[in-house]
């Protein structure tokens, strides 16, 4: 064998890991061969952009797997070349990587009969298994080529480990350790960088569904993950496990997402507009409270208040999370986020009929707006998703000195943007927008401080300067010959901390406006029945006069409660929450833990459970609801054949 290079030993660090990035490229291009047939569609630049995406997930796996061969490896000390210290790390970095190696060729396996990257749910499928040792070794037998694949490649891994040895700078012992310490600094600070898939202040830990920013379709999201991601970002996750509270017959009579509309109906091509405001409880609007404050409360909102008054508006209105990532997938696909909101979970690559998908293959325009760096909290893959195609965040405003230096562009500055391109965009349209100035650090641009109410929580002047720069979108697009063909919906991504007691609860704990303002179509009024994130989807497609069939986890807010109950259905510590005429109820997967009447008792300080009997339809129709979104989603059933 040819002699090892000695070389300065951070380099050798880079060189390892990189020998490692190149092997699973080469993994992903077999599985991409393998597997062709399920991927037609894959173009060439597809291909390319998917293999770039593919490397954020490949870095931010291979660091989790490597976190103690890189931590004993940069130990700032010189007994670590030692012949046995150096076996030590070998043989820890071979194990490891052996693993994660073997887990993502045997994907290129086992996909063809998931058709999706193995999960740590895979363990609980097989659990009672009594046979694995055989069904192991028959699954080595018949895939011999995959085995000798993971050979080749755990071969090319040690022997390209050794062409590199690691020696130390030629400093004094305290020189040494001291630069050590810095580098040791420096690696862990690149280390949770590479595992977060990002620097930036905004940027959440990549998950399996940010796969969706690199692809055209979900089944191409194979691609771009790898199984040891897949597996390391599910580990601990509640998995979705099949429920029977009823057997099928039984269930789809109690409730059922499917949408069937008349087959007479004929698209109205009206333009819709959503409007996802950050962090906008429904106590901040004094319209929606004149009770608060001895009638005396004024809120944060004048000029939503005022539109409010002009509009279909819902006083009970409620999200289905407590987070922006379960916002999209409610509002825009009538998914509610339970147990695990949809985009984290191993069921992200589920097809969904998402609002800008669905009017997409109806002619619509789409695009979605998020005035923060492309890429920050996943939401550019989220709206992949959802079916929207066109993109537009900070990149695409193109003025970096309108950014708040935390989040993302200004409020004022990108609705101004908004409402321009709107003026551009061919009818008809379908368009969202996710604002970012309501948010911590809580701060307002210099030029506004001290003109926004202060009010008694840091979040107040951030949403009054929100609601202006809702009011001179408004003034800007209310001129447009389309306005009056347009549905604007407005609501918020989920509720906040709260001054008030009442909006202190569990339930209020999810209260959010929701506004319904079409000019032309006249909807006006207060409307007092339950309503939720959910229901905004079946709502604006039934105003178009939507004419194909399609799954919802809500209702139709045209209706009213004479044609199918309003319900709200949301998860909170480890518990359905469930609200139904005046109650609500909570509901941990078995039993019924507490039951509270929410009207007689709005701040929940009486738990009937030990008082009086459940409510018996509601908690029949809770149940339905559950078992149909939880094996619906576990068997990819969350949209109807057209």
């Amino acid at each position: 064998m040819r002699r090892s290079v000695e070389i300065n030993e951070y380099v050798v660090l880079v060189y390892r890991m990189a020998v490692m990035m190149l092997l699973y490229t080469v993994v992903r291009v077999g599985f991409y061969f393998f597997n062709s047939g399920f991927f037609p569609n894959v173009s060439f630049d597809g291909f390319l952009t998917i293999m770039k995406g593919g490397m954020m997930f490949d870095i931010s796996a291979l660091l989790y797997l490597n976190m103690l061969y890189l931590f004993l490896y940069l130990l700032p000390f010189r007994f670590k070349f030692r012949t046995w210290y150096q076996g030590m790390l070998r043989y820890l970095f071979y194990g490891v990587n052996a693993l994660g190696l073997a887990a993502n060729v045997s994907d290129i396996i086992y996909y063809r009969f998931t058709l999706k990257r193995t999960t740590f749910s895979v363990f609980d499928i097989f659990a009672n298994e009594e046979n694995m040792g055989s069904l192991w070794l028959q699954f080595l037998v018949d895939y011999w080529y995959a085995l000798v694949f993971w050979l080749v490649l755990v071969g090319l891994m040690v022997v390209l480990y050794g062409r590199l040895k690691p020696k130390p700078w030629a400093l004094a012992p305290w020189w040494y350790g001291l630069s050590g310490l810095s580098f040791l600094v420096l690696f862990g600070g690149l280390t949770v960088v590479g595992m977060r898939g990002g620097y930036r202040h905004s940027t959440r830990p990549i998950n399996m569904s940010n796969a969706a920013r690199f692809v055209d379709s979900p089944e191409e999201m194979a691609l771009v993950l790898n199984t040891p991601f897949s597996l390391l970002r599910t580990i601990g996750k509640k998995s979705f496990e099949p429920l029977h509270y009823y057997d099928p017959e039984e269930v789809a009579a109690v409730y059922s997402p499917e949408v069937f509309p008349p087959d007479s109906l004929e698209l109205k091509p009206i333009n819709v507009v959503v409007i996802i405001l950050e962090s906008f409880n429904r106590e901040h609007s004094g319209y929606l409270n004149p009770h608060l404050d001895n009638g005396n409360y004024k809120g944060y909102t004048p000029f939503l208040d005022s539109l409010m008054r002009e509009s279909l508006t819902f006083s009970q209105g409620f999200a289905n999370g407590r987070k922006s990532i379960d916002a999209m997938p409610s509002i825009l696909a009538s998914l509610p986020a339970l147990v695990q909101p949809y985009v984290v979970s191993e069921y992200a690559s589920n097809k969904i009929n998402g609002l800008a998908g669905l009017l997409g293959q109806e002619g619509y325009h789409t695009s979605f707006f998020h005035g923060a760096p492309n890429g920050s909290m996943g939401f550019d893959a989220i709206a992949n998703l959802l079916g929207f195609k066109e993109y537009y965040g900070k990149t695409e405003f193109g003025n970096d000195a309108e950014f708040d230096g935390m989040w993302g562009i200004w409020d004022e500055p990108f609705f101004e943007f908004f409402g321009e391109k709107l003026r551009a965009f061919p009818e008809p349209f379908a368009s969202a927008i996710f604002s970012v100035s309501s948010h911590h650090p809580f701060r307002v641009p210099e030029k506004y401080e001290g003109v926004f109410p202060k009010g008694t929580l840091p979040l107040h002047q951030c949403v009054g300067y929100t609601d202006l720069a809702l009011r001179k979108f408004f003034d800007l697009v209310k001129e447009e010959p389309w306005y009056e063909r347009t549905i604007f919906v407005l609501t918020a991504d989920h509720s906040v901390p709260a001054h008030f007691a009442e909006y202190k609860t569990n339930v209020n704990g999810f209260a959010v406006p929701i506004v319904l303002h079409a000019p032309g179509l006249g909807l006006q009024g207060l409307n007092h029945d339950l309503a939720q994130q959910t229901d905004i989807l079946p709502t604006v497609l039934s105003l178009l006069d939507y004419p194909h069939p399609y799954v919802a986890f809500g209702k139709n807010l045209m209706e009213g409660t004479q044609n199918g109950e309003r319900f709200v259905l949301n998860f909170v510590n480890e518990t359905f929450q469930f609200l139904m005429n005046e109650w609500a109820l909570y509901f941990d997967g078995k039993q019924v833990v507490a039951f509270y009447d929410r009207l007689a008792d709005p701040l929940l300080t009486r738990n009937l459970k030990n008082e009086r009997p459940l409510p018996v339809e509601e908690v029949a129709f809770m149940k339905a609801v559950i078992q149909q979104y939880n094996n619906r989603m576990i068997e990819d059933r969350l949209t109807v054949v057209r």
